[in-house]
């Protein structure tokens, strides 16, 4: 038997990311010391494109993905009682786990009091007023219409996840329904869903470029060890939210997986970087995808577990919900009790749901939130400076919660 020649470690993709990181903080501070603002602004707006092309190109196959996949996925499950079985375990997890995540932004921000007695200078209002301006279609009814697609196409297009989940739930419950008939369709969708997984090889290959580029742009426009002492209080007390979260998860993780949990880990350290890199969980969906199923997981749960974890199952962004909410109101003096924070906690768990591919959604969020319990809605311009690097933390644990729920469930259903 020949033996397998490794590969360099350089060829490694998540080395490869760690080292574009590192060169992008580099390149990035040695253009904030030594240009001037303008010419920084200028360079970051160029090399920020780096990212731009990355994403657009993960954005390109997430769609045709999801779509074959999921549909794929649910003829190969065979019948409604089957769907009906794993999607009521995967809403039980991804409720539970969204209940837990808000309990520890909450319970951390009543602790730390990150925003009691705090003022804060230079506040971009015109940003806060464009998150602002997206709430205002932010409405249960906005929300229904939200899931339900009015064309496949429209859909396809626009990259609306969930929406296409809804679609591609009924075409392949029909397809299911039919048996023998539907076969060679749902063949035919196989085939493209492994055409569409080997693009991913090739996209995923511009991840470190793209990665290194979204680095790059931001610290050559920020000042980061300034930003730290400004906000060193708001950031250490939401890394102590977020470090909290990530302990339970992953205690979670080995109570359920035991040591399978150790391989999952180093399946994923990959799509964690990119999403950590990048500010990113949507552009790792593809390369997480081949990852889980090369874990062991069958394709048929990774393809109907992923795409309804991206739409509600989102831990890092909830936490930070949560905590990023009642921060704004402590920093005006807005009393909130305990019943009322409870209660801002069971909205979030409701309207933040299905929001995933709208840009700063969780920022759109929690000014909605904000509107809806008196507290200033400008009081977003405070948390905007530092939002990017709080980003790149619960972009990163949104895709560990999402790795979880689906390695979870698919060891309940391979029992």
């Amino acid at each position: 038997m020949t033996q397998e020649k490794k590969p360099s470690v350089f060829a490694n993709l998540t080395v490869q990311i760690l080292i574009a990181m590192i060169a992008g903080i580099g390149l990035g501070i040695f253009v904030h010391q030594n240009f001037d603002p303008i010419a920084a602004k200028d360079f970051s707006s160029y090399i920020k494109i780096l990212a731009t092309i990355f994403i657009r190109l993960v954005q390109m196959i997430i769609a045709p993905l999801v779509f074959t996949t999921l549909i794929v996925g649910i003829a190969k499950l065979g019948d409604i009682k089957v769907v009906g079985r794993i999607g009521g375990k995967a809403l039980g997890w991804f409720f539970t786990a969204s209940l837990i995540s808000l309990l520890i932004g909450m319970i951390w921000v009543n602790v730390l009091e990150p925003g009691a007695g705090l003022t804060l200078g230079n506040i971009d209002t015109a940003s806060a007023s464009e998150v602002s301006a997206k709430t205002a279609d932010f409405s249960a009814q906005h929300f229904i219409e939200h899931i339900i697609p009015k064309s496949l196409f429209e859909a396809l297009a626009t990259n609306e996840i969930l929406q296409i989940v809804v679609f591609s739930i009924f075409f392949g419950l029909a397809a299911a329904s039919l048996g023998d008939y539907s076969k060679p369709i749902i063949k035919a969708l196989d085939t493209a869903s492994h055409i569409v997984l080997k693009m991913v090889n090739y996209v995923m290959k511009f991840a470190p470029i793209g990665v290194f580029g979204a680095i790059a742009g931001v610290f050559a426009v920020r000042d980061f060890s300034e930003l730290m002492l400004t906000y060193a209080k708001f950031f250490g007390s939401f890394m102590v939210g977020i470090g909290s979260l990530w302990v339970v998860l992953l205690l979670i993780g080995f109570l359920f997986l035991g040591t399978q949990m150790k391989q999952l880990l180093q399946r994923i350290t990959g799509p964690l970087f990119i999403a950590f890199g990048t500010t990113s969980s949507e552009a790792v969906f593809p390369k997480l995808t081949e990852e889980l199923e090369r874990f062991g997981i069958k394709d048929k749960i990774v393809s109907f577990m992923l795409p309804l974890g991206y739409s509600f199952n989102l831990d890092g962004s909830m936490m930070y919900m949560t905590f990023a909410a009642i921060f704004i109101a402590q920093v005006y003096g807005v009393h909130l009790d305990t019943p009322t924070q409870l209660t801002m906690l069971l909205v979030l768990m409701l309207t933040s749901k299905g929001i995933a591919g709208v840009p700063r959604a969780s920022l759109v969020v929690v000014a909605a939130t904000c509107g809806m319990f008196d507290i200033p809605v400008e009081g977003i311009a405070l948390i905007l400076p530092i939002d990017h690097f709080c980003d790149m933390f619960r972009s990163a644990t949104n895709v560990l919660g999402n790795a979880l729920a689906t390695a979870v469930v698919g060891k309940w259903e391979k029992d």
